[in-house]
């Protein structure tokens, strides 16, 4: 498969990239700064850019057939940068006419907020209230979206191993527990395939 990574230089974003060229696929990843990207492949092609931009959002989308986007959000980003780059990649898949769209958010965002506990919500409130406000503004984009999509939010996350020993799922008891980047990523390529969870919100932990 010809796959479009957006959010490729972050933990999570690394291990999709990778493990999509280990897979086989052909990646073309939008990034701002290449050095900050720890992968090389002949597979691999790189767009330089910005993801507010959306003429490269488009030079990074061509030809693919379908997406994932691992944004994240820190405290040297615009406040929207995750949702306005995402509503970029959104409208030049709908120009190009690509469906699938698999996105990583977080467990705490939209109707998951009671599976973490009351310490981070704390948190969501103070240090990761910007990152949340526009994680929850992305999935608002997405979901408004005539895209084939699915919104994966994971738990805690470490640069673990993959184990393959991790729930995932619906069920509002998913939560609380930490996932490595390694299976968020492995889970996150499974759903370019499988229509199990198209238009839902997974939660991996």
């Amino acid at each position: 498969m010809k796959l479009a990574i957006f959010g490729a230089t972050g933990g999570t974003g690394q291990e999709i990239v990778k493990q999509a060229l280990d897979a086989g696929h052909e990646v073309t990843v939008l990034v701002r700064d290449p050095a900050k990207l720890h992968v090389k492949h002949d597979k691999l092609y790189l767009v330089i850019g910005d993801v507010l931009n959306l003429e490269k959002v488009e030079e990074a989308l061509a030809g693919s057939e379908a997406v994932c986007c691992s944004l994240g959000n820190t405290a040297h980003n615009p406040d929207f940068v995750v949702s306005d780059g995402t509503q970029n990649i959104i409208a030049g898949m709908t120009k190009q006419h690509i469906q699938r769209l698999v996105v990583v958010s977080a467990l705490g965002v939209g109707d998951s907020r009671d599976r973490v506990s009351r310490s981070f919500k704390m948190l969501m409130k103070t240090v990761l209230r910007k990152a949340y406000e526009d994680k929850e503004r992305q999935e608002q984009f997405v979901r408004e979206s005539d895209l084939d999509w699915i919104i994966v939010r994971p738990g805690g996350l470490t640069n673990g191993p993959a184990t393959g020993d991790y729930a995932f799922g619906l069920d509002p008891d998913i939560g609380g527990r930490q996932v490595s980047r390694a299976d968020v990523a492995a889970f996150v390529l499974q759903q370019l395939s499988d229509d199990t969870f198209l238009h839902q919100t997974p939660a991996i932990a």
